[in-house]
């Protein structure tokens, strides 16, 4: 869908010439986008959360956030643009994520760097096939064999900040899976045994008392690097750290996603589901310079695509949560502008 620009309103303060401007005055439409820079895509989309029995609201988010972004001052130097929202107002779920899917692919063959504002955490399963497919037609201008594409396939590193695994298993309904904001690590776990890729997962923020025995089991079968809340506090940072390191190590591109809820209650209240004790702000940002300072051997950042999930406007308080939110968007742009 073309973007609508008439979200990015704000202050402007002409008396400071370029180094007063903000995000409002410098974001451009993704129909402009003639280099290298920084795609924003929305993904306007209750119908996850609304199938995992969740509070519903999130559909809202993409154009809160931007509202939130656009009086952000501008400290990047490349180019930003706006891809527009893909929304879900049919209740197929499937063709959203396909949709999202293509939308992310093509923006990374442009070389673009890309951040996708959902949505329920359902948007995870439309980013990554995106990633998927853009790494499959990556390949060499010959295609590898059978044998060589086994011995050297790609391991993608899912770096989730979230109170929840998202793991479920869908739902089996008339042969067809449905799926919802609490199956997409499962629906990627299932992409990359079918790809025979490594799945590569990590999930910080864990609620031990919101994730069932199930849960816990299917994560240590997949040898899903897991931390928890209540182990997430300036004084585990040293160790948690080291373990994310090894992690992004073992990693040749990265993938962030970042549920709205793995923040306290008081910090993001609006959110589909709100965590009793959740992960503080300065925590999760000391672990995120982490994520976003990692660089492969050619120099070039590590991370493919970041997004950000779960916001639900409709129990937001003095649009606190979209503010966090939008920090967030405007720490990753930064790094990737770097």
């Amino acid at each position: 869908m073309p973007s609508d620009m008439s979200v990015w309103q704000g202050r402007s303060d002409p008396e400071d010439g370029d180094q007063g401007l903000r995000w409002h005055q410098l974001i451009q439409p993704a129909e402009d986008a003639n280099d290298e820079g920084i795609m924003i895509l929305g993904f306007a989309c209750d119908e996850g959360v609304a199938r995992n029995k969740g509070r519903i609201g999130a559909y809202d988010a993409p154009i809160s956030i931007k509202r939130a972004l656009a009086n952000l001052a501008w400290h990047h130097n490349k180019p930003i643009y706006d891809g527009g929202d893909i929304r879900c107002d049919d209740g197929n779920l499937s063709l959203a994520q396909y949709r999202l899917s293509e939308d992310v692919c093509q923006s990374l063959r442009q070389r673009h760097r890309l951040i996708v504002l959902g949505g329920g955490h359902e948007v995870a399963w439309g980013t990554f096939q995106g990633i998927g497919n853009y790494l499959l037609q990556k390949q060499q201008p010959e295609p590898l064999t059978a044998q060589e594409y086994t011995c050297h396939p790609p391991t993608v590193g899912i770096i989730n900040f979230d109170a929840h695994f998202d793991l479920r298993n869908p739902p089996v309904q008339t042969q067809v899976e449905q799926g919802s904001s609490g199956t997409p690590f499962h629906q990627i776990a299932r992409f990359c045994e079918l790809q025979n890729w490594p799945f590569h997962y990590a999930c910080l923020g864990i609620s031990r008392a919101s994730n069932t025995q199930a849960l816990f089991s299917k994560a240590d079968q997949l040898g899903v690097l897991y931390v928890e809340d209540n182990e997430l506090n300036a004084s585990d940072i040293a160790a948690v750290s080291e373990k994310l390191s090894l992690f992004i190590q073992q990693s040749d591109y990265l993938y962030l996603t970042i549920d709205m809820d793995v923040f306290p209650a008081s910090a993001a209240p609006g959110v589909s589901a709100p965590a009793t004790y959740g992960v503080p702000p300065t925590v999760v940002d000391q672990l995120l310079h982490i994520v976003l300072d990692a660089k492969s051997q050619s120099g070039e950042s590590k991370i493919l695509v970041a997004d950000i999930a779960e916001y639900n406007p409709r129990f937001d308080i003095d649009g606190q949560t979209a503010r966090l939110a939008a920090r967030l968007v405007w720490t990753i742009a930064r790094a990737f502008s770097r």
